[in-house]
C-alpha cells in the first residue's frame, strides 16, 4: 500500500514529535501521581510540571499572572465555562456564523434555556466579518463577544485585533476560540486585545487530546460553574473563588498537561513564523494544483491572506463523504468530510445542502510530496466524476 498521508491537522494534529510520546512515557512512569495533593517527592514533582506548564503557557499568550492560566478538558470545555461563567439571564451577546459549534450550542443552549439574548455576525464572501458589525449590535446589556480565531472549515484568521478594540472602547469583554491558531500564528493577548482566550492541546500545540484551557486576563472574572475537590483548603465548604481553583475541579490529567508542556516546547523550538511558513507554502500548493483540476470548487481560498493551512473543496456533482472515502481507500490519504462541527459556515457557502464538503488540514510534518500526491488523486477522483456525468 502507499504511503499514508494524515490531511486532517485540523482535526488533530498527527503524529506527535517524538519527544512528546518520550517524554509522555517518561513522566507517567516516574511521576504518574496525583500532583500537588501530598507533600512526599514524586508528588511535589508532579506538581512542578504542571506549574511550569502553566507558567510556560501563560508567557506563550503574553500573559501576565499563571494563576489565570486554568486548565480544561479542550477548548470546548473551556469555551463552556466562559460562555456559562460569564452570561446570565437578561445579558446579550455577541458571536458570529463562522464559528464552531464548541461556541455556538452553549450560545444557543443559554438563549433557549437562560434567557440570553443572542446574536451572529454574518461573514462576507471571502470568508471573513467586519469588526465594525459588531459595534452596530452593541446594547447597553452586551456581555461577552465570543469569536473565532481562524476557522476549522476554511482557514481563515479573524480580525479579533479590530474587534477587541471596539470591545474595550465599549467595555465589552471579547472571548477568543483559538483552537485552530495556538501553535501555528502568534495569540498575544495584549497585542490582539483578548480578554479570554480558549484553546486546545491537541492541535497545533501538538499534545495529546484531553487537555486544553483557558487564559483569563486581570480585570475579567468567570463564575464557578461547578465544584469539587481542589487539593488546598479542603475544609471551606465552598469551591474556592481564586484562580486557577475557581476553573479547575477535581485531578488534573496530569500525564495531558506533561504532553502539552512536551509539545509547547517543540514549537518554541521550531518557531511559530517556520511552522506557519512551510504549512502557508504547502498549502499554496495546494490550493493552486486543485484549482487548475476541471470540475473541482474551492470555497474561500481566492486569496490566501491571513488564512491558516485549512482548505475546503468538493468535486462537482459528487457527496464530499464519497471524495473521502476514495482518498482514504484508493490513495491512503485521511482527511475530513461533512460540516465540520460549523454548520453555519457551510450553510452560507451553500455546501449544506451538499451535506458539506472535503478538508484538507496541513501541519508540520506533511511534505511536498504528500501534497503532489493529493492534487494528484483528487484530479484522477475529478476525471472519474466526469466520465460517469
Amino acid at each position: 500500500m502507499s504511503e499514508f498521508i494524515y490531511l486532517d491537522s485540523g482535526a488533530t494534529s498527527y503524529p506527535k514529535p517524538e519527544e512528546v510520546y518520550t517524554y509522555m512515557d517518561e513522566f507517567y512512569r516516574k511521576l504518574g501521581v496525583n500532583p500537588g495533593r501530598s507533600g512526599y517527592d514524586i508528588c511535589m514533582e508532579a506538581g512542578e510540571v504542571v506549574e511550569d506548564t502553566r507558567k510556560a503557557l501563560t508567557k506563550f499568550f503574553n500573559g501576565t499572572d499563571p494563576d489565570r492560566l486554568c486548565f480544561s478538558y479542550n477548548s470546548t470545555d473551556a469555551l463552556n465555562l466562559i460562555a456559562f461563567g460569564m452570561l446570565e439571564k437578561g445579558d446579550h451577546a455577541i458571536t458570529t456564523t463562522i464559528e464552531h459549534n464548541s461556541v455556538l450550542r452553549p450560545l444557543y443552549h443559554l438563549w433557549k434555556f437562560n434567557g440570553v439574548e443572542l446574536d451572529h455576525i454574518p461573514f462576507d464572501d471571502k470568508g471573513f466579518v467586519d469588526p465594525d458589525d459588531f459595534k452596530k449590535k452593541f446594547k447597553p446589556n452586551t456581555r461577552l463577544v465570543m469569536v473565532n480565531h481562524a476557522s476549522n472549515v476554511i482557514g481563515t484568521i479573524q480580525p479579533v485585533k479590530e474587534i477587541g478594540r471596539l470591545c474595550r472602547e465599549n467595555g465589552i469583554p471579547m472571548a477568543v476560540d483559538a483552537s485552530q491558531t495556538v501553535g501555528k500564528i502568534p495569540v498575544d493577548m495584549e497585542d490582539l486585545n483578548m480578554d479570554v482566550v480558549a484553546f486546545t492541546g491537541h492541535k497545533s500545540l501538538l499534545g495529546p487530546t484531553g487537555i486544553g484551557g483557558l487564559y483569563v486576563r486581570e480585570g475579567i472574572e468567570i463564575r464557578h460553574t461547578r465544584a469539587g475537590g481542589t487539593g488546598v483548603r479542603s475544609a471551606v465548604k465552598t469551591h474556592l473563588y481564586e484562580y486557577p481553583y475557581r476553573l479547575e475541579y477535581g485531578t488534573p490529567n496530569t500525564l495531558g498537561i506533561a504532553g502539552l508542556k512536551a509539545g509547547l516546547e517543540w514549537v518554541e523550538q521550531k518557531g511559530l513564523d517556520n511552522i506557519h511558513g512551510l504549512e502557508t507554502r504547502l498549502n499554496r500548493m495546494l490550493r493552486d494544483g486543485l484549482a487548475a483540476i476541471e470540475g473541482i470548487t474551492l470555497y474561500c481560498q481566492e486569496d490566501l491572506t491571513d488564512h491558516i493551512a485549512v482548505l475546503l473543496f468538493n468535486v462537482d456533482g459528487m457527496e464530499a463523504l464519497n471524495t473521502g472515502t476514495l482518498l482514504d481507500v484508493d490513495y491512503n490519504i485521511a482527511c475530513r468530510t461533512g460540516l465540520h462541527c460549523a454548520p453555519l459556515v457551510h450553510e452560507r457557502l451553500g455546501t449544506s445542502e451538499i451535506h458539506g464538503g472535503v478538508r484538507f488540514g496541513i501541519g508540520p510534518f506533511n511534505t511536498e510530496a504528500h501534497i503532489q500526491t493529493a492534487i494528484k488523486a483528487v484530479a484522477e477522483i475529478a476525471e472519474m466524476q466526469r466520465k460517469r456525468q
